[in-house]
C-alpha cells in the first residue's frame, strides 16, 4: 500500500466535473472545466478520495498530514491525466523516407498504392517478434507518459492476417498488464486490404468476418472493432458488414471516416451506433448532423492533418452543432509519428478553432468517453482512478497559449508518482 498523496494550493484545479451531467459533452458543456482556485485533491489506495479547496481538505485531513506525501502546487495547473483515444502505437519499424516522398509531391494514397504506407508497416510488423514489438511499443508509451498521457487506446491493423493481428493484440494486452500506462485494445484488421488479397477484396472481408473476428472475440483481445472506410480501402457497405459482425460478437464499433474524400463514413458511424468516428476531415454537413443526433463522439486528429498538409477537420462546426469532440495524436509511423498530446491540444485550438477549455475537455473527459472509460478516468472526481498531472503553468489558457512545449512537471498514475 502506497502513502496517500495530498496535492494542495493549485492555482487552478481543473476537475472536468459537471454535476449530474451524463455522457460526452458538446456545445457549451465542453467549456465547463469545474475549476477550483487554490484547489486540492487527496489520493489514496489508487483512487481520488477528496476534491475541493485547500481550506476544505485541510479541515478533513489535518490530523493525517504526517501520513501523506504533501505536494505544494502553488502557481501550477492540475488536471486529470490526458487520454489518447486513437493510436496505432503497437507497430514495427518506421517510415521516415515517406516523409520526404510527401514533401516531394507524393500523396498518402500514392504511397500506399505503391506498396508503402500501411503495407510497409505491415511487412515490418509481421517480421518483428512479439518481444521486439513489446520493446518498441513500451518506449512509445514511456513518451506518452512524459507528455501527461495516462491512458491510450491502441489498435491492431498492421498484421492483416490472423497470426499477426493476434500478435499485435497480445502485445497490447501484455503491456496493459505490465506498463504503467493503461492500454485499451481495438481490433482493426480492416485497416487495409493486404497485398496478397489484391483483386480479392471481398474474400478478405469475408476472412475477417468469418475467421478473424470470432477468434479475437473468443480470446477477449479487443474491446472495439474499427474499419478504415475510404475510397480504395473499404467501401461503406463492406465497413458496415464488418462492424455489424463485430457487434454480434460484443465488439463496439469505431470507424476511420471521411479522411481523404467524402465517403459517407460519418453517416455510417451514426447508422451503426459507433462510439466514435475518427479523422472526419471531409465529413459532410449531413454526416455531422447525423453524428450529433446519434451522440457519436468525433475523434479529431489535427496533428495528422498538419503532417499530411491537409485542412483540419471542422471541429468548431461540430461542437457548435452538438457533436461531442475528442482529440488524439493518432500516433502511427506514417501520418502522425508523435506522442505529444499537449501539441495536439495546441493544434486543436489553432487549426480547428477549439477554445483552450474545449481542447482540454477533448483531451480528457470526452476522450475517455470515446473509449468508454469515463466512469473511471477523464475527470477528478471522488472514487475515480487517481490519474493526475501537475503542469508547469498556472492556468489552462497558458497550457494552450505556449505552443509546442511540454509543460508536464509531475504525473501520478493510480496514485503513484511516475513522472517528476
Amino acid at each position: 500500500m502506497t502513502k496517500p498523496v495530498w496535492i494542495q494550493h493549485a492555482s487552478q484545479l481543473a476537475t472536468m466535473h459537471i454535476p449530474h451531467h451524463v455522457g460526452p459533452r458538446s456545445k457549451e458543456a465542453m467549456s465547463e472545466l469545474g475549476l477550483i482556485e487554490d484547489g486540492s485533491v487527496w489520493l489514496e489506495n489508487g483512487v481520488i478520495e477528496a476534491v475541493g479547496t485547500t481550506a476544505e481538505l485541510h479541515k478533513i485531513y489535518q490530523t493525517r498530514v504526517h501520513e501523506a506525501d504533501v505536494v505544494d502546487a502553488t502557481g501550477h495547473l492540475v488536471t486529470p491525466g490526458l487520454v489518447d483515444p486513437h493510436t496505432h502505437v503497437a507497430f514495427g519499424g518506421s517510415r521516415e523516407r515517406e516523409f520526404e516522398m510527401r514533401l516531394e509531391g507524393a500523396t498518402y494514397m500514392d504511397i500506399m498504392n505503391a506498396g508503402g504506407g500501411i503495407h510497409a508497416t505491415t511487412r515490418m510488423t509481421r517480421e518483428a517478434t512479439e518481444e521486439e514489438l513489446i520493446e518498441q511499443t513500451a518506449k512509445r508509451l514511456n513518451s506518452f507518459l512524459a507528455h501527461g498521457v495516462t491512458t491510450v487506446e491502441g489498435k491492431s491493423g498492421y498484421g492483416l492476417d490472423l497470426e499477426n493481428e493476434l500478435k499485435q493484440l497480445r502485445v497490447i494486452k501484455y503491456l496493459q498488464q505490465h506498463h504503467v500506462v493503461d492500454l485499451v485494445p481495438t481490433f482493426m484488421g480492416a485497416h487495409a486490404v493486404p497485398q496478397e488479397y489484391k483483386g480479392r477484396e471481398e474474400e478478405y472481408v469475408e476472412f475477417l468476418i468469418e475467421e478473424v473476428l470470432p477468434v479475437v472475440a473468443d480470446q477477449k483481445l479487443a474491446k472495439f472493432n474499427d474499419v478504415f472506410c475510404e475510397v480504395d480501402v473499404f467501401t461503406p457497405e463492406q465497413a458496415e458488414r464488418i462492424l455489424e459482425a463485430g457487434k454480434r460478437l460484443g465488439l463496439i464499433p469505431k470507424i476511420h471516416a471521411d479522411e481523404i474524400k467524402p465517403y459517407g463514413g460519418a453517416e455510417l458511424a451514426a447508422k451503426v451506433g459507433a462510439i466514435s468516428a475518427e479523422h472526419l476531415l471531409k465529413a459532410s454537413d449531413i454526416g455531422i448532423a447525423k453524428m450529433a443526433e446519434a451522440g457519436v463522439v468525433a475523434c479529431l486528429l489535427p496533428a495528422t492533418a498538419l503532417y499530411l498538409r491537409e485542412e483540419a477537420a471542422k471541429g468548431r462546426q461540430m461542437i457548435d452543432q452538438g457533436v461531442p469532440v475528442a482529440i488524439s495524436t493518432d500516433c502511427n509511423p506514417g501520418s502522425s509519428p508523435t506522442t505529444s498530446m499537449p501539441l495536439v491540444m495546441n493544434l486543436a485550438c489553432i487549426s480547428m478553432r477549439l477554445t483552450p477549455a474545449e481542447s482540454l475537455c477533448a483531451a480528457t473527459f470526452n476522450a475517455a468517453c470515446a473509449i468508454q472509460m469515463d466512469d473511471k478516468i477523464g475527470s477528478i472526481e471522488i472514487g475515480k482512478q487517481a490519474d493526475i498531472v501537475l503542469w508547469n503553468v498556472e492556468n489552462y489558457q497558458k497550457l494552450q497559449y505556449l505552443f509546442g512545449v511540454n509543460h508536464v512537471q509531475k504525473v501520478w498514475k493510480k496514485g503513484v508518482k511516475v513522472i517528476g
